[in-house]
């Protein structure tokens, strides 16, 4: 086969490729990222991690900074609030018990932000 002809065809198969890829992606913060379950959230280079957490009402949360500044994890509708949380410490909160999305920010660098889905 002559080169030209085997060009089409590999170009075919790479278009392909990449918008079959594309169609599993989903950017942090879009409406369509899933909420992650469990209890834990980790601050770690200025930001938290998982950045959508989805709990049960009422369920105990725990938060640890890896950083080396002090943040707070606070809900911008004041739903909670774990205070300030020291570099390399470890601190708990009770989610709210009404079902809902609450938005959450660090009160200190306000650019770190989240999301608690309670379930």
């Amino acid at each position: 086969m002559r080169p030209s002809k085997l060009l089409l065809p590999l170009l075919t198969l790479i278009i392909s490729a990449g918008a079959l890829g594309a169609c599993g992606s989903s950017k942090a913060g879009s409406p369509s990222a899933a909420a992650v379950s469990g209890t834990s959230i980790t601050i770690k280079n200025f930001a938290f991690s998982p950045a959508s957490l989805s709990v049960s009402p009422g369920a105990r949360l725990t938060v640890h900074n890896e950083d080396a500044a002090t943040h707070t994890v606070t809900s911008v509708s004041n739903a909670f609030n774990t205070g300030n949380v020291a570099p390399g410490a470890t601190v708990t909160f009770t989610a709210p018990t009404t079902p809902g999305t609450y938005a959450y920010i660090c009160m200190i660098h306000q650019f770190m932000h989240g999301t608690l889905v309670v379930t």
